[in-house]
This record gives structure tokens, C-alpha cells and sequence, in this order.
């Protein structure tokens, strides 16, 4: 097994490259809609979404041709929910990846079309799938407007906007949403692509697995939102607390938040490491806990 930092390239590599392809011409057009679609999702991020749809497929025993378009389909959600997140009636950030946001480079409305498209564009993605079944799209184009909408991630950024997080046990529920949902996704569209008749047990361990690497993502997030380097993490620190919003930090000294994190990534190990081949998933559970970008 390479190291988890090869295999996240490798996995990321792979992705981009599917990526490369359906956002050409041929898909997307040739428009500036489409560049700044191109613009929002290639050449950066982790990719870690893919990785978790590539791997989860692998570990029950499906193929890499099964989980790419799912593994693009989740990484196009993504990188809209970050287009529309970065605009001026959101977070309002001007850095993404270490260069200007979507609207700074292409103006707000274009980045608002933009945002729309890849969120469009990603359920034609996993439609078109020839390596699974009928029925595994449909579990998975179910469970992408799941984790989408507004039970999941775009619920969350609700919750988010509207500052109502009085208690910590809320701020967890907003987090579940609007990180979990979509981290949720890509592991079960792994599963899904290996496999159109899911057992409900390996399901609740598939969500407690996303559901401890999600909420340990978030804490770490927060984390480096106060202590993180700019260089490194391509976009600003401090904005939470320019915007005033809650976080961890504001219920747990930074040493609490950071025990919490390491929990949450210890439940998650547990849930998965009797798999026969998880160790790379666990391997990866520990390397977002340790990130500083």
C-alpha cells in the first residue's frame, strides 16, 4: 500500500483528469459560463470527496470505471457549493485555492451560473454511468439531492446564514449538514457503485464513518480558520470571526476542540476497520485530522 498522501494524489490525479473531460467543450460548451466552471473546479483542492467514492468503492469490491463518474458527480457539487459559498451574500470570501473566488474572477452572476451548472451538470454525470446498474444510479442520484438539498448541505448553509446555533449540540447538527451530508455522499456513492443491493448494517457504518471524518474536518477547519497559515491555506484566516459566526472555538478552548477532533476520528476508525482493506480509509481519517490546509 503506497503512503496516504501518494494515494490521495493518485486518486486526485484520476479525478481530474475524468473532471478534464467533462467539463470540455464537448459537455460543458465553449462559453464563459463554461470557463468559469472550469475555473471553480480544476486545478486545486484535495479532491477527497473522490477519493472516499474511489476508495469505498474498491473496499466492497467495485471498480474504479464504477465510482469515477461518481466520484466527478460529488467533486462538481462540491466545487459549486464553494462557488456560491465564496459570494458577497454568503461568507464573501475573495480567495479560494489560493487564487480569486469564482465571482472575483468572473463576476458575481456569472459564478451564480456557474454554481447552478455543476450542481445541474453533476446529476448528468452520474446518470450517464455505464459501469453500474439502473438501480445503483438511482441510489445515488437519490442520495446526491439528499446530501445536496435541504436536509443536508444546503440546509446547513441555512442554518449557517441564519446564526442560530444557541447551543452546541445545534452547531453539531449544522455541521453534519453542512460538511457531513456531502462527505456522507461520496462514501455512500462508493458503495453504491460496487453494489445495487446495500446492506442496511454496512449503511450505519458507513455513516458513522463520514459522520466522525466530517465532524473532525469541521473542527479542524475551524482550527485553522484561528491558527492556520494564509500561504497554506490559500484563502484568509480569521473570516469566521469577522463575520461573527459560531464555532467549535466557540464553545471549546482550542486544546478541548482538538481532543474532540481526535474522538471523532477514532469513532470513525472503529466503524470501518473490521472491513477486510480499510486501512487506507483509516489512514485517511487520521491524515485529515492532522492537516493544515
Amino acid at each position: 500500500m503506497l503512503p496516504i498522501n501518494d494515494e490521495l494524489y493518485a486518486a486526485a490525479q484520476m479525478t481530474e483528469f475524468a473532471l478534464d473531460s467533462w467539463l470540455s467543450p464537448v459537455y460543458s460548451g465553449d462559453t464563459p459560463l463554461a470557463e468559469a466552471m472550469r475555473y471553480a473546479t480544476m486545478g486545486g483542492g484535495k479532491r477527497i470527496r473522490g477519493f472516499l467514492t474511489i476508495h469505498f468503492c474498491r473496499l466492497f469490491g467495485g471498480t474504479d470505471a464504477a465510482s469515477l463518474p461518481f466520484a466527478c458527480a460529488i467533486e462538481m457539487i462540491h466545487a459549486y457549493s464553494l462557488v456560491h459559498d465564496d459570494m458577497p451574500c454568503m461568507d464573501n470570501s475573495d480567495m479560494r485555492r489560493g487564487k480569486p473566488s469564482c465571482h472575483k474572477a468572473y463576476g458575481e452572476a456569472n459564478a451564480l451560473l456557474a454554481g447552478d451548472t455543476l450542481l445541474t451538470q453533476a446529476f448528468e454525470v452520474a446518470a450517464y454511468n455505464p459501469s453500474v446498474s439502473p438501480e445503483a444510479i438511482r441510489l445515488a442520484v437519490r442520495e446526491m439531492a439528499h446530501g445536496a438539498g435541504a436536509l443536508g448541505m444546503a440546509g446547513g448553509q441555512y442554518y449557517d446564514l441564519a446564526e442560530e446555533c444557541a447551543t452546541f449540540d445545534e452547531l453539531v447538527r449544522l455541521q453534519q449538514m453542512k460538511t457531513g451530508a456531502l462527505i456522507r455522499t461520496a462514501c455512500l456513492l462508493g458503495y453504491y457503485a460496487a453494489t445495487d443491493k446495500p446492506d442496511g448494517k454496512v449503511i450505519a457504518n458507513i455513516h458513522r464513518y463520514a459522520d466522525g471524518i466530517g465532524l473532525a474536518f469541521q473542527i479542524i477547519d475551524d482550527l485553522l480558520d484561528v491558527q492556520g497559515d494564509v500561504a497554506v491555506l490559500g484563502k484568509p484566516i480569521g473570516s469566521d470571526e469577522k463575520n461573527g459566526k459560531k464555532t467549535i472555538l466557540t464553545f471549546y478552548s482550542p486544546a478541548e476542540a482538538e481532543e474532540l477532533a481526535r474522538k471523532c476520528t477514532q469513532d470513525a476508525i472503529d466503524a470501518i476497520r473490521d472491513y477486510p482493506g480499510s486501512e487506507l480509509l483509516c489512514a485517511l481519517a487520521q491524515h485529515l485530522m492532522k492537516r493544515k490546509s
